[in-house]
């Protein structure tokens, strides 16, 4: 399981061949290995019952990577950044947030939800084309769902 969800995490996607890729990129079975606190007999394992099942096949023959997000570089580039976090099952947010942001004329650069299945709490991530005025947190907080908002 470890291997399947760094995979996932990672963007990595495995061939008819045995071969690992991220992108075009070839990975390698012990850097995956290494990456998931496995041996590389547990990688290779993964593999082979990815390929052996119809469904899975499908599915890791067929991630993309998602690209570079930019939380932790957004200061560095001039960009704000909102991160979100929300009880499970809840909709709406991502849309409210960004009228939110529209009515103060700041721009959406990238918005980033993660898989509250294989990580816990959900979490958005919004990086915004300016710095985030910091009396958006309180509008932000009064959305049901919202647990807590962090400005950078």
């Amino acid at each position: 399981m470890n291997v399947a969800k760094k995979m996932i995490d990672l963007g990595i996607r495995v061939s008819n061949d045995h071969r690992l890729y991220c992108g075009d990129l070839k990975v390698s079975v012990i850097g995956l290995a290494k990456a998931s606190n496995v041996d590389r007999k547990a990688v290779m394992a993964t593999i082979s019952s990815v390929l052996k099942d119809e469904y899975l096949s499908i599915i890791f023959k067929n991630i993309i990577p998602a690209g570079t997000l930019l939380k932790n570089i957004a200061q560095n580039l001039g960009l704000g950044a909102i991160e979100i976090e929300t009880k499970k099952d809840n909709n709406g947010i991502l849309a409210e947030v960004s009228g939110f942001l529209s009515f103060k004329n700041v721009g959406i650069r990238q918005a980033y939800a993660n898989d509250a299945e294989m990580e816990g709490s959900p979490i958005l991530t919004i990086i915004t084309e300016i710095s985030v005025p910091d009396n958006l947190i309180k509008e932000i907080l009064k959305i049901e769902g919202v647990t807590r908002v962090s400005i950078y």
